[in-house]
């Protein structure tokens, strides 16, 4: 029941969007004016707001070295292996292999399996895929897309990049104890309360895009294929490089439980959004759409075997 209830409301409003779209509630218009909303505002607060409350410490920040390496070696494998999922989609698909949706899929699904007195294990993998979607994902999107740019320009679109501000600027107030600050002087219950009024309309945002973006072409099945196949791989070898470099930690059966799970988690819900520059048709960004659609039920697979044999 916990599975249905987590996964129910994700699907609930993929679901909204695709009918809305069918319907024409909502034009192609109105749904890239929401995405702009996430894109430009909310996103960097969301980042921001993460990094800031993190606690940094030494273990985490060699998980999150750890698996932002292991994100990059991805990238660079998924450049080589992208031909297998033909020339359409071909430089999207390293993207897509790319990070994986923690904190609508496998954080709840995780607290239902262990409590959530573990959630910091989910929440330290998160911390890296976002330092990989809004600090690496928007240098190499805007490297593809103004090739001919000066390294002058290039450098300045980066760090104005409103994602890369907001991993600088969470990561500095981080390190300053700005957050202690700020309970001292009382104003800690008003940043966290302004901050859940600004984050709360993220997920639904993001999860009626996707639907509305949703369209299966079975022309595409190929290559949804392949690079389903080509993910859960990599992933994999993630999961086997966790067992390498800390196997301390690969003895915790709650830790453990983390990682199987996270890796069989889908693309992070922001990457098509990330990726739209990227794109020159309406079937690229339905393409990416199904692909993490899709891929939930490999979650869903996953998610059962573990209850299963925990």
């Amino acid at each position: 029941m916990k599975v249905v209830e987590t996964l129910f409301p994700v699907f609930f409003m993929v679901f909204l969007g695709l009918v809305s779209r069918s319907k024409n509630w909502i034009s192609w218009d109105q749904k890239e004016g929401a995405k702009k909303i996430v894109f430009g505002i909310l996103f960097p607060a969301l980042i921001f707001h993460v990094i800031f409350v993190s606690d940094l410490s030494i273990n985490l920040l060699k998980q999150i070295v750890f698996l932002d390496v292991a994100w990059i070696i991805v990238y660079l494998i998924g450049k080589i292996l992208s031909r297998f999922v033909g020339e359409r989609y071909r430089s999207l698909a390293p993207f897509l292999l790319m990070t994986c949706e923690g904190g609508n899929v496998a954080l709840p699904l995780y607290i239902s399996l262990v409590g959530s007195a573990y959630a910091l294990n989910i929440v330290t993998f998160d911390v890296a895929g976002i330092i990989i979607n809004f600090g690496l994902v928007p240098i190499l999107v805007s490297r593809q897309v103004n090739s001919g740019q000066s390294a002058k320009g290039l450098l300045k679109n980066i760090f104005t990049n409103s994602f890369v501000l907001a991993v600088l600027l969470g990561i500095l107030a981080n390190l300053i104890g700005l957050h202690g600050i700020l309970e001292s002087i009382g104003l800690a219950t008003l940043y966290g309360n302004t901050m859940t009024a600004v984050l709360a309309p993220i997920t639904g945002i993001i999860l009626f895009t996707l639907g509305h973006d949703l369209k299966v072409d079975l022309s595409t099945l190929k290559s949804l294929f392949s690079l389903m196949v080509i993910r859960l791989v990599l992933c994999g070898l993630i999961i086997g490089g966790f067992y390498l470099v800390f196997p301390g930690l690969m003895a915790d059966p709650y830790f453990k439980i983390a990682v199987f799970l996270y890796f069989m988690c889908p693309t992070g819900f922001p990457v098509p959004l990330q990726l739209s520059a990227l794109c020159d048709g309406k079937d690229q960004e339905s393409f990416m759409s199904a692909f993490i659609s899709v891929y939930m039920l490999i979650t869903l697979v996953a998610y059962t075997l573990i209850t299963v044999f925990k």
